[in-house]
């Protein structure tokens, strides 16, 4: 493994490059996909499941009689784990209930802010080698709180046609009835358009493959908002000397197990630290089911040593991590510093992983530097906010020649007639 040291800003770019194609090489695919299935709906569903998942459907929906089996197969303390996440997870987010603003901005003037949610939601539910029942708890768990009133589920089929007991479980757990059997870029175009099947959407959730990101990215061209772009998972870990390089590994290879494109970067001030946590990369790996998929991520590795504290900090807010351990004799110096991160992770025994299911906090988390931009999933990503404003005969008086002049300014004296009309109105009155 190579170690970088002490990188220039200017070859940051290069030396924390992500390991993603660009969306406009993925369009292609995409537009094929998403055409099909505005052509062909539920059929184009079906065929390219049969193409991509291996399994030919006789029906897309989740039947009632498949989650009552998938209930009574998941093992009873996984179901009593899967309980106790939820709660933490519905306690976290119901904390972040905001009430109404009321302000009168000036005498007559009233204005305020109220949420609403949103009606329709989809949430993408990534299956294959890893069935993710984690992400179902993150995103129709806010979904549920905010009251949206239709949440759809997608998630890939495996090559017998099913869906993981515990992604059923969980969904029915957290009352989700609308439950799919159909990924990848056809599952969004579907929540994109709706089909004779599935109910079209007005935002879609959830992290998944390039393929899906580029695909999320896509709906919006068609009026569908989409939670961020969630691709590749990603994990950078600060760490000085103070930290423990088996800890840090485990926590490195956690994330590198989610896919070959993932990315996992170590930034220390301490080459020895750097040496050692190299060592134990190589011997926990050999230990960890997904040794195969690991070695690959594991070739997107970045080992980077910087050697003042202020530097770090600030290559590490250019690259914007999903994930960010900090691991340090003073973790307070860069808390404070954080710009650009999905979720931090602070401490020896603050693992990543207990973010990913059970401590509370949502693991939909923007990737591919888009933290510097985007926020993880949150209550308020499934709400509104509508903004009210009344203003009294009074008020009219005292704000009238204020937008009468600046509507003429602008030179819109439609603008300015809906003011001095009602104004007009007003002086004849007295």
């Amino acid at each position: 493994m190579q170690i970088i040291q002490n990188p220039k800003p200017s070859e940051w770019a290069e030396v924390l490059k992500r390991p993603t194609q660009s969306v406009e090489a993925l369009n292609t695919v995409v537009d094929e996909v998403f055409t099909a299935v505005i052509q062909n709906g539920d059929d184009a569903l079906k065929t390219y499941t049969k193409t991509f998942d291996g399994v030919a459907l006789d029906a897309l929906l989740v039947s009632s009689t498949e989650i009552e089996s998938a209930k009574a197969a998941v093992a009873p303390e996984l179901k009593a784990a899967i309980v106790q996440a939820k709660s933490n997870i519905e306690m976290f987010h119901k904390a972040q209930k905001t009430s109404r603003i009321d302000v009168e901005t000036q005498a007559g003037v009233r204005c305020w802010q109220e949420k609403r949610p949103i009606d329709a939601v989809g949430l993408y539910i990534p299956g294959g080698s890893a069935p993710l029942f984690s992400t179902v708890l993150m995103l129709a768990v806010p979904a549920q709180i905010a009251g949206c009133s239709s949440i759809v589920l997608c998630t890939p089929p495996n090559t017998a046609g099913k869906i993981a007991n515990e992604i059923l479980y969980t969904a029915a757990l957290c009352g989700v009835t609308q439950i799919y059997k159909v990924g990848g870029i056809q599952a969004i175009a579907a929540m994109t358009f709706g089909t004779e099947t599935i109910n079209r959407v007005s935002k879609l959730f959830g992290p998944g493959n390039q393929y899906v990101t580029a695909a999320k990215q896509f709906a919006t061209k068609y009026g569908v908002a989409i939670d961020m772009p969630a691709g590749p998972s990603e994990l950078l870990v600060m760490a000085d000397a103070t930290a423990t390089p088996a800890f840090v590994a485990s926590d490195l290879l956690s994330q590198a197990e989610h896919g070959a494109d993932s990315q996992v970067v170590l930034v220390s001030s301490c080459k020895t630290l750097i040496n050692e946590v190299s060592k134990e990369v190589v011997e926990q790996t050999q230990r960890l089911n997904r040794k195969s998929i690991i070695e690959q991520a594991l070739n997107n590795m970045k080992l980077i040593y910087v050697s003042d504290q202020n530097q770090a900090v600030d290559l590490i807010n250019f690259y914007g991590p999903e994930h960010y351990i900090i691991a340090t004799s003073d973790n307070s110096f860069f808390t404070d510093r954080v710009q650009n991160a999905g979720s931090v992770f602070i401490g020896d025994y603050t693992p990543e992983s207990a973010g990913d299911y059970a401590s509370g906090t949502n693991h939909t988390l923007p990737t591919n530097g888009y933290a510097k931009a985007y926020s993880g999933v949150n209550l308020d990503s499934f709400l509104k906010n509508i903004t009210f404003q009344e203003i009294s005969k009074e008020g009219l008086k005292n704000l009238g020649p204020t937008i009468e002049l600046m509507a003429e300014a602008e030179g819109l004296m439609a603008h300015k007639n809906a003011v001095s009309i009602r104004l007009k109105t007003l002086n004849n009155e007295s």
